[in-house]
């Protein structure tokens, strides 16, 4: 059988010692303090240590608290029933706790920071599963004996504290994109509410300067057309992308649309989630492709689009479907070309902010991924 590795493969410069094999009860004492009084805390699968009011959770009962644990800043709090899913975090406050949970004190020398990511490791959550006691799922239990006897590797303290460092920072990067990709989201949903007239009125509540006119009533048949996708197993491989309701699937040698630009909604299968096909591109047949007449700006009609209740228009008894005849017969209200542009380009702007912080929120999440796999033995 093959040593296993006592040091990580990525390390902060001045650390060279190996890692030592310890268990868990060497490195944590349980908390047993009880107390019906102090701050209300919950433990979370995605999002660790939580206070109920940064839950939007309030305690409205009148149970008897006084068997509550208490949980004291630095210490790691657990679900007992639901470890295994990663239910687990670093306690930032004091306060008190549900008698289901276990509260784990650091002894010297022991980092509780740095435990909170080795807890959230695939290869500890899976070790946290094997050991919990229970026959099914819906009873599995890690009580602290059993936590207590777990083996895992341990660094000195030093290196400790800069990797639980170095992860809290990441977290807080990670919910910082995530908060903004949020809030924007927000804001969108917003504008595509006031920037368009609501049912009854022919103008809409936010506009540019400079527009005052009243928009305009027509039906999509009027001001965009409307064509089927194809099959595309007869082509050969090519640069031409090829896409479907979920996205691009694969590249081809011919397209359907060379020139012109277009926005994709779905025929069959995903009906409501429109998105802009760039030209050259070819659509499979469950994808229609509608490309605007002239006069009409594409990002505005694909703004229109994200404002329709295309479930409303399912046609099927089954798997959701859309007609041209439907869509066609949908009835909207447009402004003039140089409205359109501007209202285009804003939602343009916008969507470009929101995918710019979605990707770095990703890309934080899979770099947080890789370093869990790599900075820890």
């Amino acid at each position: 059988m093959a040593q296993k590795p006592k040091r990580p493969d990525i390390r902060f410069k001045g650390f060279s010692d190996d890692w030592e094999q310890c268990k868990l009860g060497e490195c944590f004492d349980e908390r047993l303090e009880r107390s019906a009084e102090g701050e209300l805390i919950s433990v979370t699968i995605n999002e660790g240590i939580k206070k109920f009011s940064d839950l939007g959770r309030h305690d409205n009962s009148s149970e008897d608290k006084s068997n509550y644990k208490r949980v004291e800043a630095g210490d790691i709090a657990y679900n007992s029933m639901r470890m295994w899913q990663g239910a687990s975090g670093y306690s930032q406050y004091s306060g008190i706790l549900s008698p289901a949970y276990t509260v784990a004190i650091p002894k010297e020398d022991i980092d509780s920071l740095f435990f909170s990511y080795v807890f959230k490791k695939p290869q500890m959550i899976h070790t946290f599963q094997i050991r919990s006691q229970g026959i099914t799922s819906d009873t599995w239990n890690l009580k602290f004996p059993a936590f207590s006897e777990i083996e895992t590797m341990l660094p000195k303290i030093e290196e400790q504290a800069q990797i639980g460092s170095f992860f809290s920072t990441l977290d807080n990067l990670i919910t910082l994109h995530q908060r903004k990709y949020e809030k924007l989201q927000n804001i969108k949903k917003s504008c595509l509410e006031k920037m368009f007239p609501k049912a009854g009125s022919n103008v809409p509540e936010l506009r540019f300067n400079g527009f005052s006119d009243a928009w305009e009533q027509c039906k999509l048949g009027e001001i965009l057309d409307v064509h089927s996708g194809r099959d595309y197993k007869h082509l050969q491989e090519g640069p031409i992308p090829v896409y479907g309701t979920g996205g691009y699937m694969l590249s081809v040698s011919e397209a359907l649309s060379y020139s012109e630009n277009a926005i994709g909604i779905g025929r069959k299968g995903t009906i409501d989630k429109p998105y802009i096909l760039k030209a050259p591109f070819w659509t499979v047949d469950t994808l229609f492709y509608a490309i605007p007449q002239e006069k009409y700006d594409l990002y505005f009609l694909f703004d229109i689009f994200q404002n329709i209740d295309w479930k409303k228009k399912d046609e099927s008894t089954g798997v959701p479907s859309l007609s041209k005849t439907a869509i066609n017969d949908i009835e909207v209200l447009v402004t003039d070309l140089e409205e359109q542009k501007q209202i285009g380009t804003f939602f343009r702007n916008l969507d470009q902010l929101i995918t710019l912080h979605q990707r770095k929120y990703e890309k934080l999440q899979n770099i947080k991924k890789s370093c869990l796999e790599k900075m820890f033995v």
